[in-house]
């Protein structure tokens, strides 16, 4: 099976033996602390630091923001029904510009199966070196309780792109079987029509095994260039990064506001734009859609209510598109009450019903039941906060698990009553192309 190749848009291919942090930069990191100014490209720093630092993080907004980390400085681990509140209390004191990157799982207790080795039911890191780049220009600063981290950036050389993404001979295996996954939405349906649940979200998974190992973050810049509207993020332990490009917005706080944006209901993309206009219009105007949405919304709205004293809630979705499918969105604004730590908001929403379903625990129970696959950290979140509790999170969607041996994909579909199975795995398809367009001939 062929390879499909894609040109970089980035620019020349640079040289292995270009520094990738300037001297000068390396300069003032070592007679200062704090931030410095850095014209590096996060890209380039990212490639080329996992065999000097060990361990890689990624979070970008949608717009281009970048945060990315080097190394592990501290780290945090928790597991259980109160995984969040653990590591706020570890958070909580740390200096109030210090910054950790937040991961965690779908299930409370933790990823089970061994491709998912090291990472954790939820894990706050703080980095040796923090890099944040935005349209303004990048700065990079050190923690102060690091050591040897000048010398190490030192010796960061550039690693050649790609150029073309060669992939080499591969097999793509669905886990489980679509006539087997086919055969679960059907069984959630009539769950669902029996009043066991009002929604519930079933995933599946797409296997990769290749001729060749892309680099992850060759990866991740180009999920960011195809999908500028997206998070994308990525997560080393190890031998495996954990990546994607998600369009959804778990929760985002500045301490004085709040705001998620919950997508539920999606259709493809029309071929010209008369066609995806009047997809997106019959999205807008489907019943089983409509409703999957407002499940989401009302309780994502309900479980933030305690903590403002103002929620703005849209009566009626937008319509989001993004590179391969169409979804409805609501995106819900509140002023907070009082100062709430990020990880307590994450704590009260995950998991909405855009992942799991509802009744939250009705739902938890189904899908422990059917489900084939280990999300491991698909459908969980991956962000950021800082020392103040302030910070954002994605749930993490559109993404794979980059491992040694082979690469797994996740996507899920939200069922309701009047869904069909059909549709559903149409759907998961779509979802599952971000990645396996870079991945696999398709």
């Amino acid at each position: 099976m062929a390879a499909r190749r894609r040109r970089r848009r980035r620019g020349p291919v640079a040289s292995s033996s270009v520094s990738v942090i300037p001297r000068s930069v390396l300069e003032r990191l070592g007679a200062s602390r704090g931030a410095v100014p850095c014209p590096v490209d996060p890209v380039l720093v990212a490639r080329a630091a996992g065999p000097i630092f060990g361990e890689v993080r990624w979070f970008s907004e949608p717009g281009g923001r970048i945060r990315l980390g080097l190394g592990r400085q501290h780290r945090y681990v928790a597991a259980g029904p109160d995984r969040f509140a653990t590591l706020r209390e570890a958070l909580v004191g740390r200096p109030a510009g210090e910054v950790a990157f937040v991961g965690f799982g779908f299930d409370p207790e933790g990823p089970a199966s061994p491709e998912w080795a090291g990472f954790p039911a939820a894990e706050a890191v703080v980095p040796e070196v923090w890099i944040e780049a935005g349209s303004a220009g990048a700065t990079i600063e050190v923690h102060p309780e690091a050591t040897g981290v000048v010398d190490r950036l030192a010796e960061l050389e550039a690693v050649p792109s790609a150029g073309v993404l060669e992939v080499g001979d591969h097999t793509v295996t669905s886990i489980p079987a679509p006539s087997t996954w086919r055969r679960d939405v059907a069984e959630a349906v009539e769950a669902i029509r029996s009043g066991t649940m009002t929604k519930v979200v079933l995933a599946r998974a797409v296997r990769i095994v290749s001729a060749e190992r892309p680099h992850p973050f060759e990866l991740v810049d180009r999920l960011g260039l195809r999908y500028p509207g997206s998070y994308t993020f990525a997560w080393s332990h190890g031998p495996a990064t954990f990546l994607g490009a998600s369009p959804e917005l778990l929760v985002a706080s500045d301490l004085a506001w709040v705001r998620s944006n919950p997508l539920a209901g999606s259709a493809p993309r029309g071929e010209g734009e008369l066609a995806d206009e009047e997809l997106g219009r019959g999205l807008m105007a489907s019943p089983k859609d409509r409703l999957e949405h407002a499940i989401v919304v009302d309780d994502v709205a309900a479980r933030l209510r305690p903590f403002v004293e103002d929620l703005e809630v849209p009566s009626e979705p937008s319509l989001r598109r993004m590179a391969t499918v169409q979804h409805l969105s609501t995106t819900i604004v509140g002023r907070l009450a009082r100062r709430v730590h990020l990880l307590d908001l994450v704590a009260a929403l995950h998991p909405t019903p855009a992942v799991g379903g509802a009744p939250r625990d009705e739902a938890a129970r189904f899908i422990a039941k059917v489900e084939a696959i280990d999300r491991g950290w698909y459908t969980g979140g991956v962000g950021w906060v800082d020392g103040t509790g302030r910070g954002e999170v994605a749930i993490a969607l559109r993404c794979g698990l980059l491992g040694s041996d082979g690469t797994t994909l996740y996507a899920g579909a939200g069922i309701v009553a009047d869904s069909e199975p059909d549709e559903e795995l149409v759907e998961t398809r779509l979802k599952f192309r971000p990645l396996l367009e870079l991945l696999a001939a398709t």
